[in-house]
């Protein structure tokens, strides 16, 4: 089977290169991309700091652009903003729900970083560790919520239970992906101390020049990183057992789909693929 799900499949050629050409490197990949579809991004980046400014609305946002991004990642078509929309109005409650919980999470966790952090002694230590801790689950977490809510038929409550085992299950890629959100994070940091006395001026250009391009590299990055364990723990095993289900989502999802033999009357062999779907696993 080529690639994750028709996702993250380096030895994919362009037209016309042959097979045994050489395989660019994962980064690289992903730079071409993102630079790709920077046009399509920057209308998306803006309208997801929009929605995502009430914080409570924040679940709505991450669906839309979650949506973009896997199918970009993909080299599916996208067509940008009408995508981004049309999965917001598909997991409306759904992303409305997980954002309102999200808010509360972050809230009560900020909340004990903060009194753990003032307090003394070798309790309000160990507080701000499991604190700690608790922020990390959490974060990568929403690396995986987000695309188990648009891609499977989960309830919330599941959605959230298989975000919490691929925090562990993955964890090598999921420490990668957290690192370089912090190395975004620190650079943007040392080029304001790097500023001096332009530090206003250096703070007003990395705001622009985020707000035209993080949400959607983020989402970008995320996927590269999670997406391969997603097809590898849920997909994989499920449609090995169940090979005649969700074809045409299969297909639309860039999945390939295996074809069994059949013997014609003139006694030919053919192949047969069934169109039934059960529609068990991918949402619509």
């Amino acid at each position: 089977m080529a690639g994750f799900f028709g996702l993250f499949n380096y030895e994919k050629e362009g037209p016309g290169i042959s097979k045994d050409g050489p395989k660019k490197k994962t980064f690289i990949v992903f730079f071409e991309t993102f630079f790709r579809n920077i046009w399509k991004f920057i209308p998306l980046n803006l309208v997801y700091i929009i929605i995502s400014l009430p914080i409570l609305t924040n679940g709505l946002a991450n669906v839309g652009i979650t949506n973009v991004a896997r199918n970009t990642a993909r080299d599916k078509h996208s067509f940008g903003l009408s995508d981004f929309f049309e999965t917001v109005n598909k997991n409306f409650k759904q992303g409305l729900f997980a954002g309102i919980i999200n808010t509360v999470i972050l809230f009560l966790i900020t909340f004990s970083l903060w009194f753990y952090y003032t307090g003394k002694g070798a309790f309000a230590a160990l507080g701000l560790g499991i604190s700690l801790s608790m922020l990390f689950v959490f974060t990568v977490m929403n690396f995986y919520l987000w695309t188990l809510i648009i891609t499977f038929k989960f309830t919330l409550k599941q959605a959230y239970k298989n975000s919490f085992k691929f925090v562990f299950i993955n964890l090598p890629k999921n420490l990668i992906c957290l690192f370089l959100r912090i190395l975004i994070i620190a650079v943007n940091i040392a080029v304001l101390f790097l500023s001096g006395n332009h530090w206003l001026f250096a703070l007003l250009i990395e705001l622009f020049v985020l707000a035209l391009t993080y949400p959607c590299f983020n989402a970008l990055l995320i996927q590269y990183c999670t997406f391969p364990a997603i097809k590898k723990y849920i997909i994989d095993p499920y449609y090995k057992e169940h090979p005649e289900e969700d074809l045409e989502k299969r297909r639309a999802l860039g999945l390939e789909v295996e074809t069994k033999p059949k013997k014609t009357e003139t006694g030919e062999n053919t192949t047969e693929i069934s169109e039934e779907e059960s529609d068990v696993i991918f949402e619509d």
